[in-house]
Order: C-alpha cells, then structure tokens, then sequence
C-alpha cells in the first residue's frame, strides 16, 4: 500500500492517510479522547499537527504529554519505516474513514483510529467471537474447535484473538471447515504471539485477516491485550465464552460485549473445574446459555436476511460432519453399535483401554454428538 515514502517527514505534506498512522502511533492519549480530538479539529487528521499545544490542551483528555508528543513526532515514530515494513509485509492501514474498515466497530464508542491488515477479509457478513483461556482443558479445546467449524460452515466469520488454547482451537475449527476467519492481535501485526501459532497466522491471513491497531514492533503490554479484545467484541455481533478463570481475558472481553450491546454466550463446563468458574458466572448474570450452533442461530434470528441464508441456518441444528475419530474412539464407539447402556467404568474394562483415555473419548465422542450421557451416569447412542 503506498503509505509512507523516504520524504514523508514534513507534517504539512502530509496526505490524510499518513496522518491517520502517525497519529494512530503516537503515546500518551486514549482511543475516546483521540477520536474527540479529531472531531473537534473538522474530523481531518493533519489539523492535529498543525494546531498549537493550547489548541489540543483545550479537548477534554487531551495531555501536554500527548501535545508534547505531537510536537516531537519524529522521536516517536518513524513514518518512512513504517511504509517500508507495510509494503514488504502486504499489509495495509484502514483509517475509520475507508469503507473497508468494519461497519460494526466503527459503532462502538472507543473504535480505533485505524488498522493494520494483513488479509483481504471485507467483513461484510455476521462475525461471532469465540474467547475462552489459554491454559484451556481437552473438552474446552473441543467445543470451541466445533464450533468454529459449524459457524464457519454456516457462512460466519470466527473471530478471536490468536492466543493460546481457545483462540487457537476456534480459529482451526473455521480453517478446517474453509471458511473465514479473523485473528486480532495485542502487538504490532509483524509479532506472532505466542511465536507457535506462526504457521496458523499463515493460514489466516490466506483465507481472513489478521488485524491489530498497534504499529509494527509494537510488543505485548499489560494493556494492549484488553485494547485487543476491545476489537475482538466490537467486531461481532455476538462472543461466546467457552471457557475462562473468573479474572480472565475472555470476562475483560465479555464485559466489552456487554457495554457494546453485543450478544453474550457462554458454554457451561464441570463445577470443579476452575475453567469453567468465568462461565458460570455470566450464566448466573444472564449470559446466554450455549449447548449447540443452533443457540447462536436462534439468538442471532434479527438478523432477518442479512447473515447466512435461511437454509443454512436451519442446517446448524442439524447433525455436522464430524471429524475422523482417534483409534481409542472407534473402540469405544464400537462398544455401543447394538444400542447398548454402558456405564463408563464398564467400557474401560470392555474396551481394554486406560480409564483416563475412555473418559476423553467418551467426551469427544459426546461433542461430537455421537454417544449421550444419560441422568444415571451411563452413556448410549442418541436416539
């Protein structure tokens, strides 16, 4: 994207686009107060280098910090490199004024200034968010895998954050299913982080986006994760939680959703598990309670036309393609091919296999909609 040329160093040459990275880039204010700013200056960019420290001062949030900041630009930011790194790297920066930049953050009342894109996702379907913890379980993993999957499959766009365990397993499960999805990041968009999700990063912004409003080297700090998940919320029209601590990152992102008046979901999990203890509490404080694609869906019916075609909606509640099974799965799903009622300590002994590995494939096995677990603790093929 031409940006930012070797001679971009006079703030009153600025084109508007060089202005907005500039500004975008520069310390010491917030996103409220840098859009107040920018409203109280005619909505123009280059006016915020051009009015004098008094002139920015008089705006509500507005520092002699950021003034000062402003004045020394050059110390801050390097504009020349930074449209070098854009157009070796293929991305580009969406200002709030482009009609590419996504109409539902543009509502929220903190959007960011501008974004950096690697992707060429247009946002212009429904977006769901699924968050949930890094230190996530195998059943966690699971569900959000799923559900990526079928919501990808039903023409959603999955959104989440890159990070370890949910994330990670939610962005896969719409990969796996070809469809969309879109990864938001806390750092500069060149910083993968963690630097295992190098490969998936890849894949993301093949087929979505990778998206994030921090310059390039920018690293992670205590506050640009929730300024990231800010954007994760903002995004969608509705987050789902699947698992998450009571202090996690996926309830910062939750309470976004509920000042942006985004839907709340939250997939329950086991009382003792501290995972779960997040979850359950949004169901407690009205969070919907999510089993099934098809609770998305039939919250998500105002939509009237404008998401995935009515077909495929109604297709959510009906059974998906599932993943090959494991080796240990096919044993145990074997077990119930004569309609049998097995108790689970009775299928590891029949199967041959450790309790620990049945009890996982009888979980798997379950999300996968293709064994029940009964009120009396035994398990069958659903009727």
């Amino acid at each position: 994207m031409p940006c930012c040329g070797e001679n971009d160093r006079d703030p009153d040459s600025f084109t508007e686009l060089q202005a907005f990275v500039v500004l975008n880039a520069l310390p010491h204010i917030g996103s409220v107060a840098r859009n107040r700013l920018l409203g109280e200056l005619g909505g123009d960019p280059r006016a915020v280098f051009s009015a004098g420290a008094a002139r920015l001062e008089s705006v509500e949030g507005v520092s002699s910090a950021f003034s000062a900041a402003v004045a020394a630009w050059r110390d801050h930011f390097d504009l020349p490199r930074e449209g070098r790194r854009m157009a070796q790297s293929g991305t580009s920066f969406v200002t709030v004024r482009d009609a590419a930049y996504p109409k539902a953050l543009r509502e929220i009342h903190d959007p960011p200034l501008g974004l950096y894109r690697r992707g060429a996702c247009e946002f212009g379907g429904p977006a769901v968010a699924i968050v949930g913890s890094r230190r996530a379980t195998l059943y966690g993993r699971g569900v959000a895998r799923r559900l990526g999957a079928e919501l990808a499959s039903l023409g959603f766009c999955v959104v989440s954050g890159l990070a370890r365990g949910i994330d990670t397993a939610a962005h896969e499960g719409a990969l796996e299913a070809g469809g969309t999805t879109v990864g938001v990041l806390g750092t500069g968009i060149d910083i993968v982080y963690p630097s295992e999700n190098l490969e998936l990063y890849r894949r993301i912004a093949e087929g979505g986006a990778i998206l994030s409003e921090f310059p390039f080297g920018r690293p992670a700090a205590p506050y640009s994760f929730a300024m990231r998940n800010r954007i994760v919320s903002g995004l969608c029209a509705a987050v789902i939680v699947v698992e998450s601590d009571v202090d996690g990152g996926a309830m910062i992102t939750s309470r976004f959703a509920g000042e942006q008046g985004r839907m709340l979901l939250a997939v329950p999990g086991r009382i003792d598990q501290p995972t779960s203890a997040g979850c359950h509490q949004l169901i407690r404080d009205g969070a919907t309670l999510l089993t099934s694609v098809a609770d998305v869906v039939e919250e998500m019916g105002y939509l009237n036309g404008l998401g995935p075609s009515q077909a495929a909606l109604d297709g959510a509640r009906q059974p998906r393609p599932r993943l090959e099974l494991t080796d240990g799965e096919s044993r145990v799903l074997e077990l119930f091919r004569g309609g049998e009622v097995l108790a689970a300590d009775g299928i590891a002994d029949r199967a041959g296999l450790p309790a620990a590995e049945v009890a996982a494939a009888l979980m798997m096995l379950e999300l996968k909609n293709l064994v029940s677990k009964r009120l009396d603790g035994a398990f069958e093929i659903p009727g």
